[in-house]
């Protein structure tokens, strides 16, 4: 039986991968009076008064939201909001069981803006977090940014700025090993989706020398006919010298490649074409840009994949339960630019020295640290 299968018979078995628990004794008439009616009219009167009390006296605090629309679901594409449903119900597992998070799966049935941003609105004051999840592009870029200036909650598109924080770690230490200044070095993102938008703009904020953003047509470059408003964005702040071309062109003499695109786009000669240590992040799953053996017989220095059967695995829950942890325990309003660049240095600062490698240069998901790490890099990090 192969992992797809056993997932299937593994999910009829679960009926869900999470459940509610009930944190209050309720095993007679005492503790019923406590926990519901006459007991809880106090509480429910106290928030009124102060709702700001609604952190301290429900489990608001420690509660996140995990919202999509089924229209961008791993590599799936637009399958819907109940198909969505075990990927959310998967993301709420991993924020209890990595960082202690208590979070729940809401899948919107419809894939209209305003619908969408109203009904997240009208929810969110059981919330002390909305995590955005697998809502394509580029109407997810409109979702958050609405939903950033009406809520007073952290707002956080995971596929955006998760995958973004992750690749800046694994940016941070690769330069590391390879004695290179970011400063210096040239970065080609292939896919110019929500993912590599939010990965341009982070790693702009890392002071990287210069990035050039590729979509299926080539090379994003200032006077060219740009697919969307974002597009026309990321030209105007990237690609210095307005370089043209495709892909092949682009990577050559770039110092570092990443790809948030389509399997087997990268050739051993584009590898080879590349600057001295050249460092490939080919993240498209299940199967990368280039495939790690075949990018190491070109020269590669480094190499990692968004898969766990390979080193160097680039895992958004590196970022995602941490970052909420920390925002949730000093109720952020938001998730800032400062606190994800926190998230990231976190995440790199886990590995010594000493301990790096081209085989280790992200901790393991599994690493305990991690989230304890990155919490308290964003808690520390918000203003």
């Amino acid at each position: 039986m192969d992992v797809k299968e056993l997932s299937v018979q593994k999910h009829r078995e679960w009926k869900g991968k999470i459940e509610i628990v009930s944190r209050a004794r309720i095993t007679n008439r005492e503790e019923l009076a406590i926990a519901y009616t006459p007991g809880v009219a106090q509480p429910c009167l106290e928030i009124q008064k102060d709702k700001s009390l609604s952190y301290d006296l429900t489990r608001r605090g420690n509660l996140v939201a995990v919202i999509t629309d089924g229209t961008a679901v791993l590599g799936l594409g637009d399958i819907g909001p109940e198909a969505a449903m075990p990927v959310m119900e998967g993301k709420c597992a991993l924020f209890k069981e990595f960082a202690d998070v208590d979070a729940f799966p809401i899948c919107i049935n419809s894939k209209d803006t305003d619908e969408i941003v109203k009904t997240i609105e009208n929810i969110s004051l059981s919330f002390g977090g909305i995590n955005l999840e697998d809502i394509s592009a580029p109407r997810c870029f409109e979702i958050e940014k609405r939903l950033k200036q009406s809520l007073d909650i952290p707002v956080f598109h995971d596929d955006q700025h998760g995958t973004a924080i992750v690749v800046g770690a694994a940016v941070i230490n690769s330069l590391k090993l390879a004695k290179k200044q970011i400063s210096d070095v040239t970065i080609v993102i292939n896919g110019a989706g929500a993912a590599g938008i939010a990965i341009g703009k982070l790693l702009l904020s890392l002071n990287v020398g210069d990035i050039i953003m590729c979509d299926k047509d080539g090379i994003l470059y200032r006077g060219s006919e740009f697919f969307n408003d974002a597009h026309k964005q990321m030209a105007n702040i990237t690609n210095k010298h307005n370089k043209t071309g495709l892909l092949a062109d682009a990577l050559a003499g770039a110092d570092i490649f990443v790809g948030v695109s389509m399997p087997n786009l990268v050739t051993s000669d584009m590898v080879k074409s590349m600057a001295d240590k050249p460092i490939v992040f080919a993240m498209a799953n299940p199967t990368p840009e280039i495939m790690p053996d075949e990018a190491k017989k070109a020269g590669a220095f480094i190499v990692g994949t968004g898969r766990s059967d390979f080193p160097n695995q680039i895992n958004n829950v590196l970022a995602f339960p941490g970052i909420f942890k920390g925002a949730l325990s000093v109720r952020a309003k938001e998730i800032t630019e400062e606190m994800k660049l926190a998230a990231a240095f976190g995440i790199a600062e886990i590995i010594a020295d000493d301990e790096l490698n081209d085989e280790y240069i992200l901790p393991d998901p599994f690493d305990k640290r991690v989230a304890i790490k990155v919490a308290e890099a964003v808690a520390k990090a918000n203003k």
